[in-house]
């Protein structure tokens, strides 16, 4: 969801803005599976900042409860936020999703940790029909594993894929019929090689630290299905 102002010529709904002489402040709100607009506020002046337009527009009434997603312009509204990082803070990755991040799950195996978080309503295959998403179920399976090596860029690329495999084997074990939803994310954490460190250079699932991702990966993701799997040697 976002703001944007229209230039307008109609001094009675509009007012001079940063950017126009004379405009409107228009929320629009986009739904992320099917990229279509759901909502449009009413027309605002467009000296209106957009914490203010959001709820007088009405278009905070016409979203309800549904979580939505803007930038850092609307402080206090309940709108999901990105964080900006702060002065030394190290780059990092965030991952979205409606599920409850406080029931996740955790695995190891060697080394390797893996976490996952997971709303399965949203239930799909990777390569589904064109036709359009109409379910707003929230459904986002987010796994991130942990490794104590460094990784090269191949291997990383590896890694990822190793762990969605593992991912899909959890989801086909219990009984899901389906290759993920349709918003899943996959991190890999990883050493930054340094000068007397050698890079891994395979995390395939027949490697040895893709072994571990692939062992540790569906763990979480299994628990979370309601469907446990049997101890990994080394967990």
């Amino acid at each position: 969801m976002d703001g944007t102002l229209v230039p307008t010529r109609d001094h009675a709904v509009a007012e001079q803005s940063e950017i126009y002489r004379c405009s409107t402040n228009h929320q629009v709100v986009i739904d992320a599976n099917s990229r279509l607009v759901v909502a449009v506020g009413r027309s605002v002046s467009g000296n209106r900042n957009d914490c203010k337009t959001w709820v007088e527009s009405g278009a905070k009434t016409a979203v309800g409860n549904t979580m939505t997603i803007a930038d850092g312009g609307y402080p206090g509204t309940g709108v999901v936020m990105p964080h900006p990082r702060r002065k030394g803070d190290e780059p990092g990755v965030g991952l979205m999703t409606a599920a409850d991040v406080r029931a996740y799950r955790h695995a190891r195996d060697g080394g390797v940790e893996a976490v996952a978080t997971m709303g399965a309503g949203v239930r799909d295959w990777a390569a589904a029909p064109e036709e359009a998403v109409t379910t707003v179920t929230p459904g986002t399976i987010n796994v991130v594993v942990a490794l104590p090596v460094a990784l090269t860029d191949a291997a990383l690329v590896n890694a990822v894929t190793t762990a969605t495999e593992a991912k899909v084997q959890a989801l086909l074990d219990a009984g899901h019929d389906c290759s993920g939803t349709p918003t899943n994310a996959v991190c890999i954490a990883a050493r930054t090689p340094g000068t007397d460190d050698e890079a891994v250079s395979f995390a395939g699932p027949r490697s040895p630290w893709g072994g571990r991702v692939a062992r540790a990966s569906p763990r979480p993701c299994a628990v979370r299905l309601g469907r446990d799997v049997a101890p990994r040697v080394g967990a």
